[in-house]
C-alpha cells in the first residue's frame, strides 16, 4: 500500500504543464532556456574549477544535473546545476579524500536527498530558522571568496590546504608573488561584471547577455589579443575534451564509507535547503506553488546520476532560476533547453575554452560570492533579538573558521534551546484566589507548554501552594500541548499531594494533552470524578471533597 502511495506521489511538475502546451509558450521558455544556458556556462566552470573539479566536471554536471532536476522536479522554473554553495565542502573532500571518493559523497548525498523525498521531509527542511540559514550562507560566501584569492591574483602556491587558518597564512605569506597581469585581468572583469549590470538595469536588452558571459568572453578576448602571460584553462587543464564523459562508478570503498557519510550528509543537506529556498523564492515570482517533496526527489535523481558522467553536487540555483523567470520561462521545458544549449556548446565548442584565463573564472566567483551574502543583515542585527544574534553570529564564525556542518549542526542546537528557553518562558501559573471558595482549596490556571523544559519552572511555582491545601485545581485550558515529561509531572504532583493527603484535580484539557495523558495511563489513575472539562465543575467537584473530609473528621 505504502509503495504504491509513493508511486502515486511521484508527479514531475513537467506533466502538469504540459497539458495544453502552446507553440508562444514554448519559444518563451526556449528563448529563457538559452539566455540561461548561456548563463551557467562560465558559472559552471568556475564553480568546478574552485571546487577542485575540472572545468568539465562543471558543465557535466549542469547538463545532466540540470536535465534531471527540470524534468523531474517539483517546481515549474528551478534551474539546476553546480552552486558555489558548494565549493568549501567538496574543496575539502577533494583536498583530503580525493576526486573519487567525491564523486562517491555526492553519489551518496543523492541516495539520501532520494529518502528525503520518498519520506516527505521536504516540509521539515524549510523549518531551519532563517537566522542559521542567513549564517551559514555568508559563511560560505566568506569561505569561496578566500578560496579564489589564489587565482585572481595569480599567487605562486601550488595548492591551497582545506583548513582556514592554514590557508590563511599560506595566503599572507606569498602575498610578494602576486602577478601583475593576472591581478589586472581579474580586477577588470569583475569591474566589468558590476558595470555591465548596471547597465542592464538602464538599457534591459543588454540583458540578453548576462554580465558572467560577458566578462568570459571580453577578458578571453584580451588575453588572446594582448598575448598575456597568464594560466589559462588550457595551460592548467588542456582544455575541455570535445566528446561525451566516460562512464564512472562513483561506490565508496568500504574502508571510506564512515569517513565520507558526514560530508555527504552536509552535501544532502544543504543541498536540500538550497533548491527548496530556491523554489519557494521563484513561487513568489510566478504565483505558483512547489511541491518540496517531488523537488527532493528530483535533486536526489540529479545527484545520484551526475557523478557517473564526472559531475560534481548539483541543486537549485537561485540566480539562474531568476534569470530564467525574467527571461520568460514558465514551464520545466526551460530547463531542459538550458541543458541543452549546454551541450551542443560542449560539443562544438569546447576547444574555444582552452583559452579562458583562471582569473577571469575566478572573477565571476568572487562576485558570485558577494552576490550570494545577505551582508545587510549584519548591519539589522542591533533591530532584532538577543538570541537571533548570537546564532547568526556563531553559525557564520564556524562556517567560516571550521565546518559547515559543526556550524549547521551547532545553529540548529542553539536555535532550539534558546525555542525551549522561549517556550519556558511563555509557561506560567498563576493563582486564582476568587476561584477559592472553601478553605483547604487552592486553584492555579496553567499556560503556555507543558513539556520538559517548563518543569522546573512549574515545579518553582507551585512550591509555593499553602501548607494547609486539601484539594489542588488546575485549570489546563490554556496549555497548548504536553509532551510525556510534562505528564508525568503531573502524575509526580498528585502523588505528592496524595502523601500530604490532599487531591489533584484537573479541568479544560485540550485535545492533545488529554489524548496523551489517557494513552500513557495518567487519566486512569487520575479517575475520570478528577478530570472535568470546566473550572465550575472542578471547583465543584473540590467542595464536594472538602465536605466529605470535614464529616470524617466529624465522626
Amino acid at each position: 500500500m505504502s509503495r504504491k502511495f509513493r508511486l502515486k506521489s511521484f508527479r514531475p511538475k513537467l506533466l502538469e504543464t504540459l497539458q495544453g502546451y502552446s507553440r508562444p509558450q514554448f519559444l518563451a521558455d526556449a528563448s529563457a532556456g538559452v539566455t540561461v544556458g548561456v548563463l551557467a556556462i562560465p558559472l559552471a566552470m568556475a564553480f568546478a574549477i574552485a571546487s577542485g573539479a575540472s572545468p568539465s566536471s562543471g558543465l557535466w554536471t549542469a547538463i545532466i544535473a540540470g536535465f534531471c532536476i527540470s524534468a523531474f522536479g517539483g517546481s515549474r522554473v528551478q534551474i539546476g546545476g553546480p552552486t558555489g554553495a558548494f565549493i568549501p565542502i567538496l574543496y575539502s573532500i577533494v583536498a583530503v579524500y580525493g576526486f573519487h571518493n567525491m564523486l562517491a559523497a555526492t553519489f551518496m548525498a543523492g541516495v539520501l536527498l532520494l529518502v528525503m523525498g520518498l519520506t516527505g521531509m521536504g516540509s521539515l527542511i524549510r523549518m531551519i530558522p532563517v537566522s542559521v540559514v542567513i549564517g551559514f550562507t555568508n559563511g560560505i560566501a566568506v569561505v569561496i571568496a578566500f578560496s579564489q584569492l589564489r587565482d585572481f591574483f595569480g599567487l605562486d602556491i601550488a595548492s591551497l590546504p582545506a583548513e582556514f587558518f592554514a590557508r590563511l597564512r599560506m595566503l599572507t605569506a606569498n602575498v610578494d608573488t602576486a602577478d601583475v597581469y593576472t591581478t589586472c585581468l581579474g580586477t577588470g572583469c569583475v569591474a566589468l561584471v558590476v558595470v555591465w549590470s548596471r547597465l542592464v538595469e538602464r538599457l534591459p536588452r543588454l540583458a540578453m547577455i548576462p554580465a558572467q558571459m560577458a566578462a568570459l568572453v571580453l577578458g578571453t578576448l584580451c588575453s588572446v589579443i594582448f598575448k598575456l602571460p597568464v594560466e589559462t584553462l588550457g595551460s592548467r587543464f588542456n582544455g575541455i575534451p570535445q566528446e561525451l564523459p566516460g562512464i564512472s562508478f562513483p561506490l565508496p570503498a568500504l574502508e571510506s564509507l564512515g569517513h565520507l557519510l558526514t560530508p555527504a550528509i552536509t552535501i544532502a543537506l544543504l543541498g536540500a535547503i538550497e533548491s527548496l529556498l530556491s523554489a519557494r523564492v521563484a513561487d513568489a515570482q510566478i504565483d505558483d506553488r512547489h511541491d518540496p517533496n517531488q523537488e527532493l526527489l528530483a535533486q536526489g535523481i540529479a545527484n545520484i546520476a551526475s557523478p557517473f558522467f564526472g559531475g560534481i553536487p548539483a541543486t537549485g540555483a537561485i540566480a539562474r532560476t531568476a534569470t530564467n523567470i525574467r527571461a520568460g520561462g514558465r514551464t520545466p521545458v526551460a530547463g531542459l533547453i538550458h541543458a541543452a544549449t549546454l551541450l551542443i556548446v560542449v560539443l562544438v565548442a569546447a576547444p574555444l575554452a582552452a583559452y579562458v584565463p583562471i582569473t577571469v573564472l575566478a572573477a565571476i566567483v568572487l562576485i558570485t560570492a558577494w552576490r550570494m551574502g545577505d551582508w545587510h543583515e549584519f548591519v539589522r542585527l542591533k533591530h532584532f533579538s538577543w538570541n537571533y544574534r548570537i546564532i547568526l553570529l556563531t553559525t557564520f564564525a564556524l562556517t567560516v573558521l571550521f565546518d559547515l556542518t559543526v556550524a549547521v549542526e551547532i545553529g540548529m542546537v542553539l536555535a532550539s534551546l534558546f525555542f525551549i528557553y522561549r517556550m519556558q518562558d511563555l509557561t506560567a501559573v498563576e493563582r486564582i484566589r476568587e476561584a477559592e471558595t472553601v478553605e483547604g482549596l487552592v486553584v492555579y490556571a496553567v499556560q503556555g507548554s507543558l513539556f520538559f523544559g517548563s518543569i522546573a519552572k512549574l515545579d518553582r511555582q507551585i512550591e509555593k501552594r499553602p501548607d494547609d491545601v486539601r484539594v489542588m485545581v488546575l485549570d489546563m485550558r490554556e496549555v497548548m500541548n504536553a509532551d510525556t515529561s510534562g505528564i508525568d509531572w503531573l502524575g509526580g504532583l498528585a502523588r505528592a499531594l496524595t502523601r500530604q493527603g490532599a487531591t489533584l484535580v484537573l479541568c479544560g484539557l485540550g485535545k492533545q494533552p488529554e489524548s496523551l495523558a489517557r494513552r500513557s495511563g495518567f487519566a486512569m489513575n487520575m479517575g475520570a470524578a478528577n478530570i472535568l472539562p470546566d473550572r465550575a465543575a472542578a471547583v465543584l467537584r473540590a467542595t464536594a471533597l472538602l465536605n466529605q473530609d470535614i464529616e470524617l473528621q466529624e465522626r
